[in-house]
């Protein structure tokens, strides 16, 4: 258990070029709620700091595809966005955004010092640039090959297959994502910050300073990338979106979104304090406070090398004291992907799912991806709801409630004397809170999600042995006893519940009318949690049982955006080499129907027809077995082209061709006549 102490908690800032989505749920805003939330409740001083990022390359692309302003788009997301961590109780103590004119000024105030200082790098070199669009390709506006792993969707700042952090230059064949041209290259003034100084420090620092708490995962990806070397790094951009280089000579150049994103976690925290009329500085340059970063794996680089650098040149900030970064979430085993709309938004599950916030944070903690890469499942999510929210937490509460009324109307009894089994019932009790902190402190959330789940098992056994509704009819001073542990187990729920469940802690704690009356310490420290006498309320269900047919609905929407995916993705064969009108009419295509199919033996893909082409009966040996059954194609119209010179496949020869095409789930489809009337043997012209 923490003594009280400072933290700063903060949580990467989401991108304004769309909505949030489960995978930003699991990988960083739940787990750092969860922490935050634990933090406040044992008495510490927390700040839980985040807001929109709105500048960088991406933002400019969607605003060029929508015909809008930059502005637009972040002003449009970044209401969504805040909206949704409100809606799933993201309790955050401020939430700003890039934009905001506090940012701009603390950002540019941060360039200044380090320029001042001659922290920096100037340098003119050859940047990529595209011709036709008549400007330079920063980051996103170019795509190529990763100089690593090959992957041919890199970016220009970071292949997101690898994971390597790399310049727009360094990538292989690119070509630029506006035009789709190959670029140029032309002379540009730059301002880098020298990595390579900080190289041994951070080694020191990280790599040897935090290896046994740090997780293996984010050591890994330090030290790979300082084991390959650091190189100075660009931290300017020729754009036009984006905070203005405060220094001459550096007009239609921003600062790179990556050396303004993190300072906004600066800069957020300076609005919170001027808003709550509190100093801001101590959450940022006092050695005592713990600075703790929430973020994706795909973040590491930054919060670890490129943020700390940057803070290490300054002088006068802290340094994190962990970067605890998850791994990444699929979904039904694909990766999640915004711009394949492969994902589950946050705004459209609560119109799902109205008030299930809760089953939600508890199906991702419980699923989390925390030391690798973990797959969500409607299925998973339907299983943690029915068989551990419902069956275990709902029906314990519900049983200690429904009885208490019933027996003593919602009036707490006075205990007689304890059994053996109620001491160590308690006992049991009082240990937990003193589990899950340990489960919290080390940034074990899954596992703290299944601790608290075991506490409702606890009191669920405890009702299920004492059998009070049995043991009420012989000896009612018993049950007096038995309700009052029970109701402690209840009393204990809602407080270490509410990292996890917030919205249930509150209801529960209105069924049992305490409102916040006990701390989390309380729980293996006062004798009782809720006193004898104590007046509850009626029973409520804390969660609802979710049905197939609610589940079904998730995966139809998934499915149809997998087939939208695969129309969109298709790829058009090109047009053939043009041929002659004499040339269509050596082709003779006439209208046939199928009257026998069987399979070619040892063959996957071809059946034996016997087709009906008005002419005559012929065999035709056709590659359509894995689209169609036998069975299923005897009297199909059919279109054969009947005079193709035979062939021999499989020992079988083949007098024409059916012809076919595609559907979009990769399916084949005959081509048939319209009219079913159409006779054998007519010819298609």
């Amino acid at each position: 258990m923490s003594n009280s102490q400072r933290y700063t908690i903060t949580a990467a800032l989401p991108y304004t070029n769309g909505p949030v989505h489960i995978g930003h749920l699991a990988g960083v805003y739940v787990p750092a709620d969860i922490y935050a939330r634990y933090l406040r409740n044992t008495g510490n001083d927390v700040i839980y700091i985040c807001g929109s990022d709105e500048h960088g390359v991406p933002i400019t692309i969607k605003a060029k595809k929508e015909g809008v302003s930059p502005q637009d788009i972040v002003d449009k997301y970044h209401a969504i966005i805040k909206k949704s961590f409100q809606d799933f109780g993201i309790s955050f103590d401020n939430y700003s955004r890039t934009s905001a004119k506090v940012h701009h000024d603390t950002a540019s105030e941060f360039f200044k010092k380090l320029y001042n200082e001659g922290k920096f790098i100037e340098e003119s070199n050859e940047q990529l640039y595209d011709e036709e669009a008549n400007q330079f390709l920063a980051d996103r506006f170019v795509v190529g090959t990763c100089p690593k792993c090959g992957n041919e969707e890199s970016y220009g700042d970071q292949c997101e297959k690898c994971g390597t952090s790399h310049n727009a230059t360094d990538l292989i064949n690119p070509k630029s994502a506006i035009t789709g041209n190959v670029p140029t290259t032309k002379v540009t003034k730059h301002w880098y910050l020298p990595l390579d100084k900080y190289e041994k420090w951070l080694r020191e620092w990280i790599v040897e300073g935090h290896k046994n708490d740090w997780k293996t995962n984010v050591l890994g990806q330090v030290k790979s990338w300082l084991d390959d070397g650091l190189k100075p790094r660009a931290v300017t951009r020729d754009l036009d979106w984006g905070i203005p280089v405060p220094v001459e000579g550096a007009d239609g150049k921003v600062l790179y979104v990556w050396f303004d994103a993190p300072i906004g976690y600066i800069s957020s925290t300076k609005e919170w304090a001027a808003r709550e009329g509190k100093d801001w500085e101590p959450y940022w340059k006092d050695e005592k406070t713990k600075l703790i970063h929430f973020i994706g794996k795909d973040n590491i680089v930054f919060h670890c090398i490129i943020f700390p650098a940057m803070l290490k040149a300054e002088g006068s900030y802290i340094l994190p004291e962990n970067v605890p970064a998850n791994e990444f979430l699929n979904l039904e085993g694909n990766k999640i992907s915004t711009s394949k709309n492969w994902a589950v938004w946050l705004h459209e599950y609560l119109e799902d799912f109205p008030d299930k916030q809760d089953v939600l944070r508890y199906a991702l903690t419980a699923n989390a991806p925390e030391t690798k890469d973990n797959d969500f499942t409607w299925k998973d999510f339907q299983a943690r709801n029915n068989n551990e929210l419902v069956a275990i937490f709902g029906n314990f509460i519900n049983r200690v409630v429904v009885l208490t009324n019933k027996y003593y109307d919602g009036i707490i009894p006075e205990p007689n004397e304890f059994s053996d089994v109620d001491n160590e019932t308690l006992e049991k009790l009082q240990k937990f809170p003193s589990v899950i902190s340990s489960s919290i402190e080390r940034y074990r959330f899954r596992e703290a999600s299944q601790e608290l789940m075991n506490l409702a098992r606890l009191g669920n056994k405890y009702l299920a042995d004492e059998e009070p509704w049995k043991v009420i009819k012989e000896n009612p001073e018993r049950v007096k006893t038995v309700m009052y542990v029970a109701l402690q187990i209840a009393a204990g729920l809602s407080v270490v519940c509410e990292p996890f469940l917030p919205f249930t802690a509150t209801k529960l704690e209105g069924i049992l009318n305490i409102y916040k009356n006990i701390a989390w310490d309380d729980i293996d420290k006062v004798e009782e949690l809720i006193a004898s006498n104590h007046q509850i309320g009626k029973a409520e269900l804390l969660f609802a049982k979710i049905e197939d047919e609610e589940i079904q609905v998730q995966l139809d929407k998934l499915e149809a955006t997998k087939q939208a995916n695969e129309v969109e993705n298709k790829v058009v064969e090109p047009q053939k080499e043009t041929i002659q009108f004499d040339d269509f009419t050596k082709l003779d295509i006439r209208v046939g129907t199928i009257l026998e199919a069987v399979k070619v033996p040892k063959t996957k893909k071809l059946l034996q027809l016997k087709v009906d082409v008005g002419l005559d009966i012929r065999t035709i040996v056709s590659g359509i077995a894995e689209s169609f059954k036998p069975e299923d194609i005897i009297g199909q119209k059919v279109t054969v082209l009947v005079n193709l010179a035979p062939r021999v496949l499989k020992g079988i020869e083949s007098q024409g061709m059916i012809l076919m095409t595609d559907t979009p789930d990769g399916k084949l489809a005959f081509i048939e006549p319209e009219n079913d009337s159409v006779n054998n043997g007519e010819q298609v012209s």
